[in-house]
């Protein structure tokens, strides 16, 4: 099962369709839902029906509203969909029982509501007069592109053994923030929740435990909690007896974090390391059947593999040998395959499957909803080495026709983050409708990418202007080098953290003909408080961090021309940053105002990345025509549907 989103009829915006696919590889992709607000979060019960939540129109309701929040569906083997679950605060992620009738959801809460009747009345009242006032008595207040609140994240737990709706059972009356971004799974008979929450610390931050809730008293008891570290992703192992978990060490300004598999009885006794001494970091981990390994997915060298861990040896075998960056695995209930999705830099996600057990193995391609494209040019690897000798290794995706005779122009891609790298497909920065237009793309990973150990991410932390930024001009020197790349024209580019880098490019070198900045961190002295998360970025963040790796602080050496890109609903990197950055060129410029050689791309309606197709292609459109123009020397062409 697999959920695929696809412009809708208007063109306007994504709709997600749920898709089976065939695990023998031998039938076409089947889709199974096609409701006209989309489906997501799908679940399979003990009986081998399917749930999702959807809030497109239920046939069986009367005076449904254009707003109604997402309610539960169940798809049966055999028969049509119906709702079996509605919530006035809607239903967020499911997990059902493997073994029993038992679904976990979670839902919004207003904070003094204590039967969902209550908290439908009183939202109804807030909706009619109009009042969208929030309260807050501490952080977070915001998420991403959500303002967080009036209600509350809470767990609801329902029996779904016949037909009809589900009668649901509040388990958390009052959490508070402690199930805010946190995740969660159910004990194979449905007797034991077992999630993590968050519990507030001085600051305005907060850590997380793990806790076990009974689903038929409510009884909440910390099964771990350690204040070093933060313990979330808990996996249940099949028979119900331990759980699998990531501890995250908390980072301090001169130590970064550090991820470690651990493996804990669900009842009471001490957890331990899984497979030390792997300096990797396990970021989606699922239990083989038996219960001795580990299935995990790790960032390691530009890739993200899939591996298999003993748990009695902590033996580590890569399962695969490609260059793919793995997610969703699912392992067959025989233990004799591994199911995911697969894609990589010049290949979008489609699903495959594995041997459980056979080391480097290519994956077998199953039959996907969407036939594989063709990318225009081929992907190469770059290597180089840093100042302090470090190996360094970045992506190169080449246009088709870029040769010694005819070098393609050069564009420096920065990774956001910046706990990250450049591994997998991506939508939003794609390389190849740039080498479409004979651009090289150059793809690295500075100091802070994961999947080359601790001690290459420590090299850049809380020093981001150092070698994140030698490390980049390293690798570039690499790409230039190569007779099939022109190193007269550059550009720099780069997103969130990666149009931080951009910034302090900018402000260093003036070796790029055109920089690009999306999201970008500016005043790190500004985005320090404003960010929607601001007591994680001031474990790094400290105003000497500050002080000695703000871009602003070198908006005076700034010759190149900058296009900002910014969306004023994100809350992750505010948009002051962008107002600031833009204030600082614009106020800068001592010619003619005709001549001013900066852009600034601004959209109201758009948060952290830029979600709405056309507002997509506006994007992509708005880039290519700054570069054409500053990179190529082409004449400045407004797009279309900005002038």
């Amino acid at each position: 099962m697999t959920a695929v989103s696809a412009i809708d009829a208007e063109g306007t915006r994504f709709r997600a369709a749920l898709w089976e696919v065939d695990p023998a590889g031998e039938r076409p992709a089947r889709r199974l839902t096609r409701g006209s607000k989309g489906e997501s979060g799908a679940a399979f019960t003990a009986v081998g029906d399917l749930l999702f939540t959807s809030s497109r129109p239920d046939p069986d309701r009367t005076g449904q509203s254009d707003d109604a929040p997402a309610a539960l569906w169940r798809l049966p083997v055999a028969g049509e969909a119906e709702v079996v679950g509605t919530r006035a605060g809607g239903i967020g992620v499911v997990v059902a029982a493997r073994a029993a009738a038992v679904v976990v959801a979670t839902t919004a809460v207003l904070p003094s509501s204590v039967t969902d009747a209550e908290d439908e009345a009183r939202r109804k009242v807030r909706k009619d007069k109009k009042v969208t006032g929030i309260l807050h008595a501490g952080l977070p207040v915001r998420h991403w592109d959500q303002d967080l609140g009036p209600d509350e994240d809470r767990l609801v737990v329902a029996a779904l053994d016949g037909d009809g709706a589900a009668e649901w059972r509040d388990l958390t009356p009052t959490p508070g923030k402690g199930l805010h971004e946190t995740s969660f799974d159910v004990t194979p008979d449905g007797s034991t929740v077992v999630t993590s929450w968050r519990t507030p610390v001085s600051g305005g931050g907060s850590r997380q435990q793990l806790v076990a809730i009974d689903t038929t008293s409510g009884e909440r008891q910390v099964i771990a909690d350690d204040e070093r570290f933060d313990l979330h992703g808990p996996v249940i192992s099949p028979d119900g007896r331990q759980i699998a978990c990531i501890r995250e060490r908390i980072p301090a300004p001169t130590e970064p974090p550090d991820l470690r598999l651990v493996v804990l009885p669900i009842g009471s006794g001490e957890l331990r390391e899984v497979a030390q001494g792997w300096d990797r970091w396990a970021n989606e981990v699922a239990w083989t059947p038996d219960g001795s390994a580990l299935i995990v997915i790790a960032d390691e060298l530009g890739r993200s593999p899939v591996f298999r861990i003993e748990l009695a040896s902590g033996e580590v075998t890569r399962l695969t040998g490609d260059d793919g960056a793995y997610t969703d695995v699912v392992v067959a209930p025989d233990g004799q395959h591994v199911y995911a999705l697969r894609s990589a830099i010049d290949t979008p996600p489609a699903p495959v499957r594995l041997d459980a057990a056979v080391p480097d193995q290519q994956p077998v391609l199953l039959l996907a909803p969407a036939p594989v494209p063709v990318v225009p040019g081929t992907l190469v690897e770059v290597e180089a080495t840093a100042l302090d000798g470090t190996p360094l290794r970045s992506w190169l995706a080449l246009p088709p026709d870029a040769s010694p005779d005819a070098p393609a122009p050069l564009l420096l891609w920065i990774h956001g983050g910046p706990l990250g790298s450049w591994n997998a497909w991506q939508w939003r920065w794609n390389p190849w409708l740039m080498t479409a237009r004979g651009y090289a793309v150059l793809l690295p990973d500075p100091g802070l990418s994961t999947g080359y150990g601790l001690d290459f991410v420590r090299r850049g932390w809380g020093a981001w202007g150092d070698e994140p930024y030698t490390d980049l001009m390293a690798i570039t020197d690499a790409a230039i080098a190569r007779p099939d790349v022109d190193g007269d024209r550059t550009a720099a580019m780069g997103g969130s953290f990666g149009g931080y880098m951009a910034n302090w490019v900018a402000g260093h070198t003036d070796r790029f003909r055109a920089i690009v900045t999306h999201a970008s961190l500016w005043a790190l002295d500004q985005f320090g408080g404003t960010t929607d998360d601001a007591a994680y970025w001031l474990h790094e963040m400290t105003p000497e961090m500050a002080a000695t790796n703000s871009p602003h602080l070198h908006a005076d050496a700034i010759t190149t021309p900058m296009l900002v890109i910014h969306g004023d609903k994100d809350y992750r990197v505010p948009v002051g940053e962008a107002l600031r950055l833009w204030w600082d060129l614009v106020s800068r410029h001592d010619g003619p105002p005709d001549e001013l050689p900066h852009r600034y791309l601004y959209f109201p309606d758009e948060n952290h990345w830029i979600l709405t197709p056309n507002n997509a292609v506006v994007w992509y459109q708005t880039v290519t025509a700054f570069l054409d123009h500053h990179v190529l020397g082409k004449d400045w062409e407004t797009p279309e549907l900005l002038c």
